[in-house]
């Protein structure tokens, strides 16, 4: 996304002159009271996840720090890098290191930098809650038959998974949307530290990060709501003919964490992370492009939605998700994308970059 966000295409002008600045939109940019905001429906959702905690007697949990204190460095040398890539294309040339690092102090404030880091923040906490909540949820039993059910009758009697592995067919297509699948963690962690550093204003950043932080909020809703381990669980013999990936590897390692915590809850390494409905890699990647679409980035929107496209294609095609889990998805990234900007006030997009 760096490529086309307004913070890096007029790298002369001042922020009051931007075709993004709170001055031309009429709206003021955010404030400690917009951070408070998420920090508000943040400590609901953890609420929520202490309470459960007590109900199944199982303490919150970080193995091998993978989930909180690792993402946390990551996204901090993310953002750092992001940070002077900005001020880099910024600063102009011919490049100067001098220069660059006075256009990164005038830009990072000491109260944009605070915001940033409370935004980022919020937002790791909440995924720190929704991994446990969804570890938690493997005390509840999974309701797959139902959801393979609404399959079939949505595909009149057929498997969407089977349906794709003949018309794709199951060797070079297995692959590459194998390759396709894996990139989401990727795009996930440079995307939402994206969000933040390369947004205009403020609260731009903040309405996207909010919108992130309801992707994981109401997906968590949907694990409990339909509890489900997937097709490839459900239907084993529907992925039989597909060859040998990591893919499958993956799958059996999940379902052995799981049972794993079923038989010792109080294992300190017990933890299971495998959940069907609602697919959250097509609510999260919808996400996503709902941050390009807000701040009007046409090609990147454009792109986005290709790899959405080709996401849900995946999750069918592996045996991640049943195809009802996909639409779940689509709905609750439209639901995050009304929540996110409500819940922090950010009453428009950004207005459209100048042609200048």
């Amino acid at each position: 996304m760096p490529e086309e966000t307004t913070s890096v295409q007029e790298p002369a002008a001042p922020a009051t002159t931007t075709a993004a600045s709170p001055a031309i939109t009429g709206e003021p940019d955010a404030t400690w009271g917009t951070a408070a905001r998420l920090w508000l429906v943040v400590l609901c959702f953890v609420a929520v996840g202490v309470a459960r905690s007590a109900q199944v007697g199982v303490p919150f949990r970080d193995p091998h720090g993978a989930i909180l204190l690792s993402r946390v460095a990551l996204t901090a040398a993310v953002a750092t890098g992001l940070v002077l890539l900005d001020g880099l294309v910024r600063a102009g040339r011919p490049v100067a290191v001098r220069r660059v690092l006075g256009v990164v102090r005038e830009r990072w404030t000491p109260r944009r930098t605070a915001l940033a880091t409370a935004a980022l923040l919020a937002y790791h906490l909440t995924y720190f809650t929704y991994h446990n909540l969804k570890s938690w949820n493997a005390f509840n039993r999974p309701r797959d038959p139902m959801l393979l059910a609404w399959d079939r009758w949505l595909f009149l009697g057929h498997s969407p998974a089977v349906l794709l592995h003949d018309l794709l067919g199951q060797q070079v297509a297995a692959r590459v949307l194998m390759v396709w699948y894996e990139t989401f963690p990727t795009l996930v962690v440079v995307a939402f530290p994206a969000a933040v550093v390369l947004a205009p204003r403020m609260r731009d950043a903040y309405a996207g990060i909010a919108a992130l932080v309801w992707v994981w909020i109401l997906g968590t809703a949907s694990y409990y709501a339909i509890p489900s381990l997937g097709p490839f669980h459900a239907a084993p013999q529907d992925f039989a003919g597909l060859p040998h990936l990591m893919i499958q590897d993956t799958q059996a390692r999940y379902l052995a964490q799981r049972a794993h915590l079923l038989a010792d809850p109080s294992a300190s390494g017990a933890f299971a992370q495998v959940a069907a409905f609602a697919s959250l890699h097509v609510a999260m990647t919808a996400g996503i492009l709902g941050i390009a679409w807000w701040h009007r980035l046409r090609r990147t929107t454009a792109l986005l939605t290709v790899f959405l496209g080709g996401t849900m294609l995946a999750t069918v095609y592996l045996g991640w998700h049943f195809a009802v889990d996909d639409v779940a998805g689509l709905v609750i990234a439209a639901a995050a994308w009304w929540l996110g900007p409500h819940t922090v006030g950010a009453r428009r997009r950004p207005a459209r970059p100048s042609a200048s």
